[in-house]
């Protein structure tokens, strides 16, 4: 079942005609938002009458001031409301691990490396090698050297074996 493929001139041209098709709709979206909000706006605020002298104006002036006291008032209400509530509810989730218990899971054994388990609880930043020859100093082993003679002749190796002996008797 050999299904063919689309070409990707008719690919492109969909392409094309599907995102002019979702722009035309944002367009559509946004100029509907903005009317439900001139909507809103001319129901609750209509427009004040400013015509009059400067006593009415004054008078405008301080029912406005009067209204935006009253909806800061049901603003910090509000605040404080939200505020209780969020604090009850983590109080609530406290409360809810505290009566279920805090079960540990079962862990399974993981072989690694001290490298890996060092590179994992320090971070990537961290690099620490576990190599611990590679901090040591380099020592040249000195070969003991033997006398040769005494290898050879064991009668002359006693003999100075009995001068050290005389040595010790004598004092």
């Amino acid at each position: 079942m050999s299904e063919k493929k689309m070409t990707s001139s008719r690919r492109h041209h969909l392409k094309s005609l599907v995102l002019s098709v979702a722009a035309s709709w944002l367009e559509k979206e946004k100029k509907e938002i903005a009317e439900a909000k001139e909507a809103y706006l001319a129901e609750k605020c209509p427009a004040p009458n400013l015509s009059g002298d400067q006593a009415a104006l004054m008078e405008t002036c301080k029912k406005l001031h009067a209204l935006i006291d009253k909806v800061d008032e049901e603003r910090y209400d509000l605040e404080a409301k939200l505020g209780k509530g969020d604090k009850e509810i983590e109080d609530l989730k406290i409360k809810v691990v505290d009566l279920a218990g805090v079960k540990k899971p079962a862990l399974k054994k993981v072989r690694m490396s001290a490298d890996a388990m060092l590179k994992a609880l320090l971070g990537s930043k961290h690099t620490v090698n576990m190599d611990l020859r590679a901090n040591l100093k380099q020592v040249k082993k000195e070969s003991k050297e033997e006398p040769t003679d005494a290898v050879g002749d064991w009668r002359k190796n006693i003999e100075d074996k009995a001068d050290r002996k005389k040595m010790f008797e004598s004092s």
